[in-house]
C-alpha cells in the first residue's frame, strides 16, 4: 500500500477567528475530480486562480484543531503559506519533476495550483 497522506507544518501558520494559531496540517493525494471539479465553480470561471483556493480546500484534510478547510480558510492563508502548500501539493503529486519551463506549467493541469 503506498502513502495517501502526508503531513506538513505551515511556515507561518492560520490564525482562526478566536485567535487560535493552526500550524500542522495533513494533505492527501489528489485525485482527478480534485482539479476538475473546480472548473465548474463560478468563482472560478470570474477568476482562474481561484481553482488554487478550491483544490487547497480538496485536498487538506487536517489543520490543527478545525474540523473542516473550508475555501474561506485558505482564502485567509499568508502567502508564505500558501506558496509552501503549492510547493507541497506538486512534491507529493508527483509534478517537481514535471515543472521545467514556463510553456510546459502553461500547457499543464499544474496552472490550476499556481498562484
Amino acid at each position: 500500500m503506498f502513502q495517501k497522506e502526508f503531513e506538513f507544518t505551515l511556515p507561518k501558520g492560520y490564525i482562526d477567528p478566536d485567535g487560535n494559531l493552526h500550524r500542522k496540517g495533513v494533505m492527501r493525494l489528489a485525485t482527478a475530480i480534485d482539479e476538475i471539479a473546480p472548473l465548474r465553480d463560478p468563482r472560478v470561471k470570474s477568476n482562474p486562480a481561484y481553482a488554487t483556493i478550491i483544490i487547497l480546500s480538496r485536498v487538506i484534510t487536517c489543520l490543527g484543531a478545525l474540523s473542516e478547510v473550508s475555501p474561506m480558510v485558505v482564502e485567509n492563508f499568508y502567502a508564505q503559506d500558501m506558496n509552501y502548500l503549492q510547493d507541497f501539493y506538486r512534491s507529493i503529486n508527483g509534478f517537481e519533476s514535471e515543472i521545467s519551463s514556463p510553456e510546459h506549467r502553461a500547457n499543464s493541469t499544474e496552472q490550476l495550483i499556481q498562484a
